[in-house]
């Protein structure tokens, strides 16, 4: 059955952007709080479940992805069998109507440049710009997975050809372009017989419209929008068509498109003019990343120990995204994710904020697939054209190394998946509150004060008197856990109360 065919049974042509995902998975219980565990987001693999972006946490490690639910264990397995583990994206669908009218969902429906807000506010300190990725002088290829690498270790079990030109164990192959001097990524023209399964024409596209939105200038996008001529009417064509030729010809017509936008610089003056990432090209990016490294080996991450702080979970990167808008993160400041898994939120904080970005998990499997998508990281924003945040990913116990103690005194947003901390641990977390710089917002999903706290003079020396609580909701489709929302909660140290209630028992 070929591509054209695979529309016509239900429309299976899915465009996911995921995972990207992003991200940090805390359990959230409903009856009786859960062990989760936590994992960095930003990334998943192309299906629905969010993403990039997952971390697993183990016992002083903020587990990434937690689970809430009475039957935590039972519903993390099934989340793994169902492929949940993997970022989830907004699904958009490709029409299989000919080049016609009724294409009112399509994902490439012919249209002026979508005004899409940014994810949080412009950063004017930011620079977005990768200079080596514009420069003539450096190296045009980079050391990254390519996504014909994950059809080719796959095929021909698990992949067929998408237009049924080629046998079962041989697909065509082409070569798309990015936003930069690179030569580009290799895509085989397949398609997955399990949904869940990695698309490659789903990513083209999705490059395709992620470029034409955040790198073409507004005088030159005629050449993508047209609606008879434009670049994505002609790929909608191509498949309405069931055609391969037309297919190949339309990709060689955008990389031409891409290579001029480079070669004029264009696209480097429209990057210099950016001061923030949308968080569709965010969550493409971490999507990318994760579906290359994580997800091919996410069957590793099915290790957790129910009733303890070590389980796997993610954060999502739009509820990520939303924790830097609400805490203010900018570009000039420290992030630390303690319980980072395998880096997602991590990664993303690096990407969209352009931070100095750290992380420390304790498990060894998390932390594995975390060093893998921290190398596919730095050539994928290469290749996209975009300079992140310094990143560091620390293993071990993070109320142990050095390095994580040192850089929690002069950070500015830490992020702890706490849900299912035991009291001890969380007691433990507190003490080191003491040593975070005034104004310093700790993020986590169980409160560190409890409800109705006052400060008296039987608590004057608590630590948690230093903290000013605020209580937030999270919604559906913010956690890989669940679809229901929840609350997550931001304390920012603030002495100035202790201090004022100090200052009255002087009298």
């Amino acid at each position: 059955m070929g591509f054209f065919d695979h529309l016509q049974k239900g429309g299976a042509f899915s465009l996911q952007a995921k995972k990207p995902q992003i991200r940090k998975v805390v359990t959230q219980k409903k009856p009786a709080p859960q062990s989760q565990s936590r994992s960095s987001s930003a990334g998943t693999t192309d299906t629905q479940a969010s993403r990039r972006t997952p971390s697993i946490k183990s016992k002083h490690v903020v587990s990434q992805h937690r689970e809430t639910h009475a039957s935590s264990k039972q519903r993390l397995k099934a989340t793994i069998s169902r492929g949940n583990l993997k970022r989830p994206s907004p699904i958009q669908r490709l029409s299989s109507d000919d080049d016609d009218e009724s294409d009112t969902d399509a994902s490439f429906e012919v249209r002026k440049r979508t005004k899409l807000s940014n994810s949080v506010e412009p950063d004017l300190s930011r620079h977005i710009r990768s200079a080596e990725a514009f420069s003539e002088d450096g190296p045009k290829e980079l050391t990254m997975v390519h996504a014909a690498e994950i059809t080719i270790k796959k095929a021909p079990g698990k992949y067929k050809p998408a237009f049924e030109k080629g046998t079962k164990s041989t697909f065509t192959e082409i070569t798309l372009r990015y936003p930069s001097i690179y030569k580009g990524e290799r895509y085989q023209l397949a398609v997955p017989k399990e949904n869940d399964d990695f698309k490659p024409l789903d990513d083209i596209v999705q490059v395709v419209e992620m470029v034409s939105q955040n790198y073409i200038p507004e005088d030159a996008l005629e050449e993508f929008d047209h609606e008879t001529t434009g670049i994505k009417r002609r790929i909608r064509r191509a498949f309405a068509h069931a055609s391969e030729e037309e297919f190949r010809d339309v990709i060689a017509d955008y990389n031409r498109a891409v290579q001029r936008s480079v070669s004029d610089g264009s696209i480097a003056k429209h990057l210099d003019k950016t001061h923030a990432l949308r968080l569709p090209l965010v969550e493409r990016i971490l999507t990318q990343i994760y579906s290359r490294t994580v997800s091919p080996r996410v069957e590793s991450l099915r290790q957790y120990e129910n009733g303890t702080d070590n389980v796997y979970g993610e954060l999502l990167p739009r509820f990520i995204s939303t924790i830097f808008r609400e805490t203010q993160l900018k570009s000039g400041q420290v992030f630390v994710d303690l319980g980072s898994g395998v880096g997602n939120v991590v990664l993303q904080a690096a990407l969209e904020i352009g931070c100095e970005s750290w992380g420390c998990e304790m498990m060894p499997n998390a932390c594995t697939l975390a060093d893998l998508q921290r190398a596919e990281f730095k050539a994928r924003c290469r290749l996209w054209g975009i300079t992140p945040g310094e990143t560091r990913l620390v293993q071990g116990d993070f109320l142990a190394e050095q390095s994580i103690l040192e850089v929690l005194k002069r950070a500015d947003v830490v992020l702890i998946n706490n849900q299912a901390f035991t009291p001890q641990l969380n007691n433990e977390l507190i003490n080191h509150f003491l040593d975070m710089k005034e104004g310093c917002k700790i993020v986590s999903l169980k409160s560190f004060v409890p409800a109705g706290h006052k400060i008296t003079s039987r608590n004057l020396n608590s630590p948690i008197n230093l903290l000013d609580v605020r209580r937030l909701n999270y919604w559906s489709d913010s956690v890989s856990w669940t679809d229901v929302g929840g609350t997550y909660f931001i304390a920012t140290k603030d002495s100035s109360r202790l201090k004022a209630f100090a200052d009255s028992q002087a009298f």
